[in-house]
């Protein structure tokens, strides 16, 4: 299988002759071999792992996205990744940036939220006026 591992806004990872590939979703984690029915899956922040020949298992912490599976071309599109060796710093790495990402994004959401119809509010009694 051909595997890449693309960021919003770069190439993080191009691999070729990947014999196997396992990723998190929501719903728990699943396995992908050469073989595979095309599929697409939700990626849930955690720990994606492939094999190489050369590279043996690699180890890359993303986090959210989505997998898509065409033939032998698997994307793997997410907003971040980290790539490293030791699986234990990976997994701390997903609950400190990626995880704690997600706290700050809802609240900095609620702000928005609370800005626009307070905008909006304000718009309509303009309007009466």
């Amino acid at each position: 299988m051909r595997l890449k591992v693309l960021l919003p806004f770069q190439v993080f990872a191009e691999k070729s002759d990947v014999t196997r590939i396992v990723a998190e979703t929501a719903e728990g984690s699943f396995g992908l071999l050469p073989q595979r029915l095309d599929c697409v899956a939700p990626v849930a922040p955690g720990i994606l792992t492939y094999e190489t020949v050369a590279e043996g298992e690699v180890y890359v912490a993303v986090d959210e996205g989505v997998l898509v599976k065409t033939g032998a071309e698997v994307l793997v599109s997410v907003r971040n990744a980290i790539g490293g060796a030791d699986l234990g710093k990976l997994r701390e790495a997903v609950e400190r940036d990626f995880l704690n990402l997600d706290e700050r994004e809802r609240s900095v959401r609620s702000v928005l939220a609370k800005l626009e119809s307070g905008f909006v509010r304000r718009f309509m009694e303009f309007r009466r006026e």
